[in-house]
């Protein structure tokens, strides 16, 4: 939500993206990856966190354990829906890019890949 209320009528159109992810390893890198590009518009505000997934447990214990923080939300608030989808549009690509990369270069998935294509002795 935007800032102060002059925010909210400025940027009256805004969006939350939530991207969940099966560790916060990966979660705070896609972060890092992403937080580098500044949005190209003066018309558009972009803010990034890493939030824990609700379910069954208790929110209060989810907030204080940073490994529990696996879904990346992004939150959009932009001054027509034009920009916010023409932003959103340019954030899904880059985020493509970086799940790809994560997939063929992760350390985990290499190990488990290797281990499944080993032969016992």
């Amino acid at each position: 939500m935007p800032a102060n209320a002059d925010e909210a009528t400025e940027f009256p159109f805004s969006l939350v993206i939530s991207i969940p992810l099966p560790t916060n390893r990966l979660a705070s890198a896609a972060l890092q990856a992403i937080q580098v590009d500044q949005e190209l518009s003066s018309l558009v505000r972009r803010s990034h966190a890493l939030v824990a997934r609700t379910g069954s447990v208790e929110q209060a214990d989810i907030d204080d354990d940073d490994e529990n923080k696996t879904v990346l939300e992004t939150t959009y608030h932009a001054t027509t829906n034009r920009m916010l989808r023409v932003s959103v549009n340019g954030f899904m690509e880059t985020l493509g890019v970086v799940l790809g990369v994560m997939e063929e270069l992760d350390v985990d998935v290499l190990k488990e890949e290797a281990g499944a294509t080993e032969t016992p002795k």
